[in-house]
């Protein structure tokens, strides 16, 4: 199989990898920790650096081409500038971003761009500062200061990612569009997943991304974008142009999009080395032995079998049970 075409048993191009770093978080949002949550890995059962960047090397050599250095919270993870420049500098490595909730971005920032980093996706749930802190746990203003210092950092693109909650932050979407709009950021609405929890799907938790594009349509005209000409990212998320505010709006919905996983490219590592084919079905393999105890070859099989196996579509409508937390599966 030649590095540049990767691809999955349907033919979709395979080309992005996401890659856990910590289950670790200074937050504790509702869709992603659950209450008491105390599974966090001890240091043995984490990959170190430099097994990332083997790992990194290996997936480069197969035609992976576009990382995300997630957690958790990636930015607890110590010496993370440093492991971002080593990622980087892997050759092949054509995109590096980073999701985070911001709240260490400030000192960070600058830091991580200057070590290679290409963007930023943040989490920001609302602008009501109790609202946010009702659905996080944590302090808005940290959070905004570090958006703040990531547009002065200069990064290529950031993003602001916010998971709509029914009777929780509806009220939030268009001052978010409004604020991330003044700051020329896409503005991305994401369906509620059940990651943590399967009562998510209720008709009392969830709020269709249907529905908030009406909500958007009261305020402006809203336009479908090509979002290859606009270089706006990597994932299957679809994109609109709002015609008065110039917003960007991108939409992620993995439970009403019917042809959400059609677009999908990518893998995920967990922070405990496991190889997740699709976020939405339960199916791991295990890196650590072929990292630990194998070579080159071995951690390539690895990745074949998981490529192998990656389905044609999640199973969160029907048959999945979540069985490990987003903050340990990888954002």
């Amino acid at each position: 199989m030649s590095a540049t075409s990767l691809a999955a048993p349907d033919g979709r191009v395979v080309d992005y990898l996401r890659l856990s770093v910590t289950d670790r978080c200074n937050e504790r949002c509702l869709y992603c920790m659950p209450e008491g949550y105390k599974g966090w890995q001890s240091r043995e059962d984490t990959l170190t650096d430099d097994e990332i960047v083997r790992l990194v090397q290996v997936a480069a050599g197969l035609g992976f081409r576009k990382y995300r250095i997630t957690g958790g919270e990636p930015l607890l993870r110590r010496n993370i500038v440093d492991l971002t420049r080593r990622i980087w500098d892997v050759p092949g490595v054509e995109m590096l971003g980073m999701s985070t909730n911001g709240v260490m971005l400030e000192k960070l920032a600058g830091p991580l761009r200057q070590a290679g980093l290409c963007g930023v996706n943040v989490s920001l749930d609302a602008l009501n500062p109790e609202i946010y802190h009702r659905v996080t746990g944590g302090d808005l203003s940290r959070v905004l200061a570090g958006i703040d210092a990531a547009l002065a950092a200069g990064f290529e693109r950031i993003k602001l990612n916010c998971v709509l909650m029914r009777g929780v932050n509806e009220q939030e979407i268009w001052p978010l569009v409004e604020y991330a709009a003044a700051r020329d950021c896409p503005m991305r609405f994401i369906e509620l997943m059940p990651l943590t929890r399967r009562d998510v799907l209720d008709e009392s938790n969830f709020f269709p991304i249907a529905e908030m594009l009406e909500i958007l349509r009261a305020q402006d005209e809203v336009i479908p974008v090509e979002k290859d000409k606009e270089k706006i990212g990597n994932g299957p998320a679809r994109y609109y142009r709002l015609k008065k505010t110039g917003a960007l709006v991108g939409v992620i919905g993995a439970l009403t999009e019917t042809c959400f996983c059609d677009r999908c490219n990518k893998m995920r590592v967990t922070a405990d080395g496991k190889l997740r084919p699709c976020l939405g079905d339960a199916l791991e393999f295990d890196l650590m032995p072929a990292l630990r105890g194998g070579n080159d070859a071995d951690v390539t099989n690895v990745f074949l079998a998981a490529l192998a196996k990656k389905p044609l579509a999640h199973g969160f409508k029907d048959v999945y049970q979540p069985a490990r937390p987003m903050t340990a599966i990888g954002g």
